[in-house]
């Protein structure tokens, strides 16, 4: 209890330092100065009551989480489900999936007074939170309001794991007031419990990121999509790329260019505001360059840089070769299951952190190529670049990966399934 309130403590005196980051972070993005109220536990609408919360941090969150929140929609159509978001990009992917059907708001500053009027004004049966999202004051809070508590989807990485040991006065308790931890992996499970979570409660229920399906959203903005592209041209993404991952990625290009002349690169950044930096960049370079958002088809441009949000996995359909940003950095990488979903091969660098079990088993079953390590951004390039050619020139191999790649999701779903069971134990 030390602890937590140690905690609580800091994070109250650092608040206006906390809102002048936001604020600071909104000069780039408007949209993180909008609903400020909400970060401050003020929902502006009045939501019902008593039903059940889902967080879910941002927009890869959002997407791995549909089927559950589909199935949770089904379950319990009396019961109104609240799924909360931090980030923007979040915000607008649940207004996209689900529009009306659920409702949605900023999750507060884990801060006593905003948890506080967050908690009274929706009074939750159930709150779930997903992988590593550990907000020790709500968590603290609900188990004494006696709502039940779920962590769903739980990841946690041995170097993540390492990091929380250092505060473990905190983090520990925090654990144990969840009524059930559900893994992704035996490995994942383990971790937990070296952190201290209590081992009856833990169970390993897989991870929801498997549970993809192409739906008739996305069926539509393929159709919308292909209108744009040229028949003829094969295509090269690279998806939610991070300061760095753009000039690996164009250098790369240079060089495949040289044997595929005709090749469309479609580069997809992570943050809406990094669109305009990349641009430049882009520009910079050389190369010539069509934006998704003005609706323009593409003819002979190098470059078709993806500005807009909710088309990522449409697009993913029209690849010939994805490469998963965020892998060249310490960033982690970021889900591969989406482009293996459409049966893409996949190229990823040496750093998917994030994704160790998911790597794991699409290795394997042989659906992935991940590239070695390599100190320099001209070194990586050129792996990249290799590999790239490798797969044009070999268009069998390529189609053998993507097929390969597939049946590692196909063999891996049903989490939402067993996680909707454990939920219907808590709720019942």
């Amino acid at each position: 209890m030390f602890a937590l309130l140690i905690y609580r403590i800091v994070l109250l005196l650092f608040l206006p330092l906390v809102l002048l980051a936001l604020l600071f972070r909104s000069i780039s993005n408007p949209q993180y100065r909008q609903r400020l109220s909400e970060r401050l536990g003020f929902i502006p609408k009045p939501y019902k009551k008593n039903g059940i919360i889902v967080h879910a941090a941002s927009v890869g969150e959002v997407i791995a989480l549909t089927p559950f929140i589909e199935q949770l929609l089904q379950t319990y159509p009396q019961l109104p489900i609240t799924l909360t978001t931090f980030t923007p990009t979040g915000s607008a992917q649940v207004k996209k999936q689900f529009s009306s059907r659920v409702q949605h708001c900023f999750l507060p500053l884990d801060i006593l007074p905003c948890t506080q009027v967050f908690l009274t004004r929706l009074q939750p049966k159930l709150m779930i939170f997903m992988e590593t999202e550990l907000w020790p004051n709500l968590i603290n809070q609900c188990a004494k309001k006696q709502i039940k508590l779920l962590l769903i989807n739980g990841r946690l990485s041995a170097k993540s794991m390492k990091n929380y040991k250092k505060i473990s006065p905190l983090i520990t308790p925090t654990l144990n007031r969840f009524d059930k931890i559900l893994c992704q992996s035996q490995d994942n499970l383990t971790n937990f419990i070296q952190l201290g979570a209590n081992n009856e409660h833990c169970f390993v229920s897989g991870n929801l990121k498997f549970d993809i399906s192409i739906n008739t959203n996305i069926l539509d903005k393929q159709a919308q999509l292909t209108k744009l592209l040229p028949k003829h041209r094969q295509l090269w993404l690279v998806a939610s790329t991070h300061p760095g991952d753009e000039k690996i990625a164009l250098t790369a290009f240079k060089q495949v260019k040289t044997l595929f002349p005709t090749l469309l690169l479609v580069l997809v950044p992570r943050h809406p505001e990094r669109f305009n930096s990349v641009e430049k960049l882009c520009s910079s370079d050389g190369f010539s360059l069509v934006k998704r958002s003005e609706n323009t088809p593409i003819e002979s441009q190098d470059i078709w840089l993806l500005d807009t949000l909710g088309e990522l996995m449409a697009a993913y359909s029209l690849a010939d070769i994805v490469t998963m940003g965020g892998s060249f950095s310490q960033i982690g990488g970021h889900n591969p299951l989406e482009p293996a979903l459409f049966k893409k091969p996949i190229i990823v660098g040496s750093d998917m952190s994030n994704f160790t079990e998911v790597l794991k088993q699409l290795k394997q079953l042989q659906g992935i190529i991940q590239l070695p390590v390599s100190y320099t951004s001209t070194g990586q390039a050129s792996q990249l670049a290799e590999m790239v050619i490798k797969l044009l020139q070999d268009t069998p191999k390529a189609a053998l990966l993507g097929k390969q790649a597939h049946q590692v999701v196909m063999n891996n779903q049903g989490a939402s399934d067993r996680t909707m069971s454990q939920v219907q134990e808590l709720i019942s």
